[in-house]
C-alpha cells in the first residue's frame, strides 16, 4: 500500500495540482488585498467615507466597531466583509476566465485546408478535385464542376 501510495504522489498531475494549489493561495491574498487596500478605500471614499470592513449589524445590543461587538461575545452579521468577499470572488472569476480563455486559445485546432478530394457526382467515388475524368466510372468531371 505505501508503494501505491508513493506511485500516487509521484505522479505528475498529483504535484502540479499542488503547485496550482499553491500558487491559487498565493494568487488569492494578493486579490485579497487589492480589494481591501485598492479598490475598496477609493470606492468607500465616493459613498462617503464608507468603510466596507466595518459594516455590519448587531443581532444582540448596540456596539460601535464589529471589535466591540467581537469582544462583548455579540452576534454579528459582518455584510461589508461579504461585499468584500463577492468583489474578490469576481476578480479571481475573471483573472481565471482569462487563463482559460488564453489556454483554449493556444489549444484551437488550425484552419481547415480545403479538401483535396471530392466525391464523383455520378458515382459516389472520392477523387482528386483536380480530376477531369473519373477513375472509377470514367465520367467526365469537367462539365460536372462548372
Amino acid at each position: 500500500m505505501l508503494k501505491e501510495f508513493k506511485e500516487f504522489i509521484a505522479r505528475g498531475n498529483v504535484i502540479d495540482m499542488a503547485v496550482g494549489i499553491i500558487i491559487g493561495v498565493a494568487f488569492g491574498k494578493i486579490v485579497s488585498s487589492l480589494v481591501a487596500d485598492v479598490i475598496m478605500p477609493p470606492i468607500g471614499l465616493a459613498l462617503g467615507s464608507v468603510d466596507f470592513s466595518s459594516l455590519f449589524f448587531s443581532l444582540k445590543g448596540n456596539y460601535p466597531t464589529v471589535a466591540a461587538a467581537k469582544a462583548a461575545s455579540a452576534p454579528t452579521i459582518n455584510y461589508g466583509l461579504f461585499i468584500n468577499s463577492i468583489i474578490e470572488f469576481l476578480i479571481v472569476a475573471f483573472a481565471v476566465f482569462l487563463l482559460l480563455k488564453a489556454i483554449n486559445n493556444l489549444r484551437r485546432k488550425p484552419e481547415d485546408k480545403p479538401a483535396d478530394t471530392t466525391d464523383c457526382p455520378f458515382c459516389c467515388t472520392k477523387i482528386p478535385t483536380k480530376a477531369m475524368r473519373c477513375p472509377a466510372c470514367t465520367s467526365e468531371l469537367k462539365q460536372a464542376a462548372l
